[in-house]
């Protein structure tokens, strides 16, 4: 009866066995997957009791699903059990393929070891095949090895006990429950894989919200930040082209957001800035410097510079934030110009004549020197491409040209322009810096007589025709009191002492102060400088000439009165 009923007990066990395979490999996740397998073994394979034991990223293994008994699966799911102890209960007892089978006779040994377990009552048995209640039989999960190969991985063991038959599994009971185990860990694998791309794409999604949400934030903190801020591009042809503008940046410069893109910040700046705009976008960083408006005017502005990088790819562009200090740069010019130019007059005053003139000379008194490189110089451009062959003309000590012992020391002739003094009292056609000391003559006796706004008015105007009377470039300054000082670069001697004349004709002419005109006379002294002289030792210079000047011309031819 036996032999004629198999066929069709195995075709059945097949039937439950496919469709429990079928069931693991459709759960919608890895929880659902385990439980589902350990459904399987007790519904398919006609074991009593099953336990999933998963092998955790650390390496030991947790109880993570257990079928057949509640009382048993509250009591040991989610312990676990070390890897030492698995590897001793999978190396020892009988190997039926893959299966591990430890009979009661050797299961004592395991009694003290921490791998979970539960322990079930039951009659000694009968007969040779009978299942006894501490007996255990394990079938070890291993994923399929790379490329259809040999066992990978253990992804963890199945572990049953009570047949529902009383004996221990045949062959085919071992064969089925060997495929099972098998097909349960390709299934564990895979629902592990989707387990882990869905929590990819679940990290993934909270990350573009976020991205999301930055943007956003980013993007109201640009448009509606009370000061300028606009993105640029860095590097390549567009470098500098302005992608993007706040309304703050537009109403600054007063240019609508589409013409802004039309610009590079070099196409705004000033001329003279530039350079400072370019150290500024080529680091990052901050800069002052001016931008044009729409009417043609320049607006002060701070610009700071922040390079936004990509990790591949490198700088993409440059976030700039731009502020308007017009105010503040206002301010200073106008405490720097108070500082350095008369209160009264507005002329340079006499630290800024003091900073101007020693601008112009250096410590080496040039000597013969202006002429020794002219000579030098006349060799370097008369020397060519076709002279190469030859050698380069002879400027180093020791060849053909030397320079003169006086130009030892000298720093920087490349650079420098030496300030030379006519020679002698004859106009030899030397053109040099001349220093005019102007001191007023009867300016004393106006404050005497109508008070001082009287003479803040002479001053004044004094100033005015000074300034009027020389050429652009020329410095006229108060040095103080009723004295002042011009510089005149480029002058000879002749033409120094026809610029004296010009200016006190022109200081002679009635002033009018308080409701009543009034004359003041002018005495010039003419000083040189040149280098090797300090500023005070060419005022010091022009001023004796303007006494001895004062003092050769007859008081009554001093002014006009």
């Amino acid at each position: 009866m036996e032999a004629e009923s198999e066929p069709y007990v195995r075709l059945a066990s097949l039937r439950q066995l496919h469709r429990g395979m079928a069931d693991m490999n459709t759960a919608r996740s890895l929880a659902d997957t385990l439980q589902t397998v350990a459904d399987g073994v007790v519904d398919s394979l006609g074991y009593e009791l099953a336990c999933v034991n998963l092998v955790r990223p650390d390496g030991d293994l947790v109880v993570a699903a257990f079928s057949g008994n509640a009382a048993a699966e509250a009591l040991i799911t989610g312990r676990v059990g070390s890897r030492a102890s698995w590897e001793r209960r999978l190396s020892m007892g009988e190997s039926w393929g893959d299966l591990i089978f430890i009979p009661h006779t050797e299961g004592w040994v395991l009694d003290d070891d921490d791998v979970p377990q539960w322990y079930t009552d039951g009659p000694a048995p009968r007969f040779e095949d009978e299942w006894h209640p501490s007996d255990r039989l394990f079938a070890p999960m291993y994923a399929p090895g790379p490329q259809g190969g040999g066992a990978g991985e253990l992804v963890g063991v199945l572990s049953v006990d009570r047949p529902r038959n009383g004996r221990l599994p045949g062959a085919w009971g071992r064969e089925a429950l060997q495929m099972y185990a098998f097909q349960a860990a390709i299934a564990i694998s895979n629902a592990r894989l989707r387990s882990n791309m869905q929590r990819a794409l679940v990290r993934l999604e909270r990350e573009q919200q976020a991205l999301r949400a930055s943007e956003e934030s980013f993007r109201q903190a640009f448009e509606y930040a009370p000061s300028g801020m606009a993105v640029a591009e860095m590097g390549g042809d567009q470098h500098g082209r302005i992608l993007r503008t706040n309304d703050a940046l537009c109403r600054l410069l007063g240019r609508p957001a589409s013409v802004m893109r039309r610009y590079s910040f070099s196409d705004l700046v000033h001329p003279e800035d530039i350079g400072t705009l370019l150290r500024t976008s080529a680091e990052g960083g901050r800069a002052e410097l001016r931008l044009a408006r729409r009417d043609g005017t320049y607006v002060w502005v701070s610009l700071r510079n922040s390079v936004v990088a990509d990790a591949a790819d490198g700088p993409r562009f440059l976030l700039s934030h731009v502020e308007d200090i017009e105010d503040r740069k206002r301010r200073e010019l106008h405490l720097a110009h108070r500082a350095s130019h008369d209160s009264l007059t507005g002329l340079p005053n006499s630290a800024e004549l003091r900073a101007r003139l020693s601008a112009r000379l250096c410590r080496q008194r040039p000597s013969v020197l202006p002429a020794a490189v002219d000579e030098a110089m006349a060799a370097f451009e008369s020397f060519d491409s076709q002279d190469a062959a030859h050698g380069p003309p002879a400027f180093d000590r020791g060849h053909d040209f030397d320079f003169p012992p006086e130009a030892e020391g000298f720093e920087g002739y490349d650079h420098h322009v030496h300030a030379i003094a006519p020679d002698g009292d004859r106009d030899d056609g030397a053109k040099g810096l001349a220093v005019l000391f102007c001191d007023l003559d009867g300016f004393k006796s106006i404050n005497d007589r109508f008070g001082h706004n009287a003479g803040d008015t002479v001053l004044i105007e004094v100033a005015r025709r000074l300034s009027n009377g020389v050429r652009d470039g020329d410095t006229v300054a108060r040095l103080g009191g009723d004295e002042f000082v011009i510089l005149a670069n480029g002058l000879g001697r002749a033409d120094a002492q026809d610029l004296a004349v010009r200016l006190r004709n022109e200081i002679i002419q009635p002033i009018r102060a308080e409701g009543r005109a009034v004359r003041v006379g002018a005495s010039f002294g003419i000083g040189w400088a040149h280098c090797g002289m300090t500023a005070d030792e060419v005022l010091k210079s022009a001023d004796e000439r303007m006494y001895v000047e004062k003092r050769s011309r007859p008081k009554q031819h001093r002014r006009a009165g």
